[in-house]
């Protein structure tokens, strides 16, 4: 099977059946029209069959999750749609990493250890009077081998504040850093960039060599709050995830996307005026290179609308 990008994208008719998932302030429509030239026929997870011939053949199965990136970016992408589920307010959150003193490379371990210090976070809380949360925590590879986790805590309210160094203490296994999500209006996609890009350097090392078409310069804040630009390698670190291994786990209380079948009309309604950020048209083909489907994505979300009247009666509009 292969996807290629188009840069022409679909416009649906009002009465055109699409897909709409709400995710907090962020709502993702998806219209998709079957091309007549379909080849294949879907059974099930192992096998298709070719329409013209009836002949029957197995999907080619990867052996390991490093090699199936398909499956990793499935996973991430899930991760950004509970994100931007639940984190619609970034004031009620805190975003702590959570890492190891020394070169800690058991994943198993990773987990176990996150479990404990989310037990004696829940106890601290309880004994400070302070509110307690719900959770989505995702696990980083590092280029060294290493791992540590990014925490994103969901409170109730406005987050209480909690010191770092109180933070690593009921962590326990070495450094914690918490940083602010303010002007993040789109949480899900500026974590999930920490999961699966990497910096130059770490690629260098790590991977040995680079694809030059991946890299990006990015401004980020450094440790005194001054921009700086670093260059990164898009979805580097994709590779580093062993297979089999779950990339991020939520609480009970951690909500899941809304998602309903309607008309495009109907989608436009529910949307209102929330501004369109993100559009993506793909064409999915088979191994014959014979198109079969082409699917159009797009993405309103509110809280830039939000934003933008905000900057419009601060500046007098």
């Amino acid at each position: 099977m292969k996807i290629e990008r188009l840069e022409e994208h679909l416009e649906p008719a009002e009465n055109c059946e699409v897909r709409v998932k709400k995710m907090g302030n962020i709502t993702e429509v998806r219209y998709m029209k079957r091309t007549p030239e379909c080849s294949i026929q879907k059974l099930n997870k192992d096998s298709y069959v070719i329409l013209s011939t009836g002949e029957l053949k197995e999907f080619e199965h990867t052996e390991t999750r490093a090699e199936n990136l398909t499956s990793v970016s499935q996973s991430l992408a899930n991760l950004r749609d509970l994100l931007n589920t639940n984190v619609t307010d970034a004031s009620h959150c805190l975003w702590v990493t959570l890492t190891y003193k020394e070169n800690m490379q058991d994943n198993k371990r990773l987990y176990q250890d996150f479990r404990k210090f989310h037990m004696r976070m829940l106890h601290y809380l309880k004994k400070n009077s302070l509110p307690t949360y719900e959770y989505i925590v995702a696990m980083e590879p590092q280029g060294r081998g290493a791992w540590h986790a990014h925490l994103v805590m969901i409170f109730p309210d406005k987050a209480p504040f909690i010191p770092n160094d109180t933070l690593a203490s009921v962590w326990g296994h070495g450094f914690t850093k918490t940083k602010p999500l303010k002007d993040v209006d789109n949480v899900g996609l500026y974590l999930t960039a920490y999961l699966t890009d990497m910096e130059l350097p770490d690629v260098i090392s790590s991977h040995g060599k680079i694809i030059y078409r991946d890299l990006k310069a990015v401004s980020v804040m450094d440790e005194q709050g001054k921009k700086q630009t670093k260059a990164i390698v898009k979805g580097a670190r994709l590779k580093m995830y062993p297979p089999g291994f779950r990339i991020y786990r939520a609480s009970r209380g951690i909500k899941k996307p809304e998602v309903i079948n309607c008309t495009e009309a109907e989608a436009m309604e529910e949307i209102g005026d929330a501004p369109l950020t993100f559009e993506r048209t793909i064409k999915v083909m088979d191994d014959s290179g014979q198109g079969f489907n082409i699917i159009n994505y797009r993405q309103y979300n509110k809280a830039r609308n939000f934003q933008q009247k905000g900057a419009a009666e601060a500046n007098g509009g």
